[in-house]
């Protein structure tokens, strides 16, 4: 299984980015997916997940309102568009398949990672 995130870099205050991970080698279609971050120093974090079906979200208060994640099971590709983002929202993205299809947020469910895309909001 192999998971690729991309799309992160470096934007100001107030602006948006689109994060996708592509899947392969997975059955992306009863896989739930989640995306999580980590900031210099911290732990990994959860931000957003999504069900097998794309009917199913969940969100971490802190990105409530702002970001939003979805799935395009044609392209085995889950996205994560930010938009509004903050300083505090910097950090390495991580993507996340979990291969049952409950929506979770504890990281331990997840069974396989990507490599992580660095995202940065300057002030």
């Amino acid at each position: 299984v192999q998971l690729q995130a991309s799309g992160g870099g470096l934007v100001q205050a107030g602006g948006s980015l689109r994060l996708s991970c592509a899947a392969s080698g997975l059955t992306f279609g009863s896989a739930t997916m989640g995306w999580f971050r980590q900031a210099p120093g911290k732990e990994r974090d959860f931000v957003a997940a999504i069900d097998w079906s794309g009917g199913s979200t969940i969100y971490a208060d802190s990105v409530k309102g702002r970001f939003s994640i979805s799935r395009d099971s044609a392209k085995n590709t889950v996205y994560l568009q930010m938009n509004s983002l903050k300083p505090e929202d910097t950090a390495v993205y991580y993507c996340a398949a979990d291969r049952r299809p409950i929506t979770t947020i504890k990281l331990s469910d997840y069974d396989y990672w990507g490599q992580g895309t660095l995202v940065t909001v300057s002030s």
